[in-house]
């Protein structure tokens, strides 16, 4: 079947059966190779992408189920001036930095609805994301300093734009 998605602002067909799970049409048919295969049950959180803005297992979700825009890792900020990818660097959070691109899809999704979340918020949200260096005290650091950033980009912002 042929299936019109929209994966990092970009509308793309594809040709594939509805039950191949999204994960394989993004890194296979697609390209996008930033999204990680881990455990393949949704897990571990390896391959979360958002689809209309939440967090999703691509791994358990088919593209038959896709109802939304597709962000992967790669359109979350192509430049990397994400708050939460400016944090994860001044906070060096990675080590093996397999499980890093779902932690921070994850981390990003947790962010824009709970733009100050509290360490309980974090612990909710990042749950399902593994990750086997044990890198957890690095990565809540760093949502809170990603969370602080973007409170500082909108504070900036909005005077910029009292200023004119």
């Amino acid at each position: 079947m042929a299936f019109t998605l929209n994966v990092n602002g970009k509308t793309s067909s594809v040709d594939v059966p509805g039950d191949m799970p999204l994960l394989w049409v993004l890194r296979d048919v697609l390209n996008f190779k930033g999204t990680k295969f881990g455990c393949g049950i949704g897990q571990c959180g390896a391959c979360t992408v958002h689809v209309g803005g939440r967090a999703v297992r691509a791994c358990q979700t088919t593209v038959s189920q896709v109802k939304g825009s597709i962000t992967t890792i790669e359109g979350l900020s192509p430049d990397g001036s994400h708050p939460v990818q400016i944090a994860w660097q001044e906070i060096d959070v990675p080590q093996c930095g397999y499980c890093q691109a779902g932690q921070i899809m994850s981390a990003a999704a947790l962010l824009a609805q709970k733009p100050a979340p509290t360490d309980a918020d974090i612990n909710t949200a990042m749950n399902g994301n593994l990750c086997r260096c044990g890198t957890y005290v690095r990565i809540r650091e760093a949502i809170h300093r990603a969370a602080s950033l973007a409170t500082q980009r909108s504070s900036s912002t909005a005077q910029g734009a009292g200023a004119q």
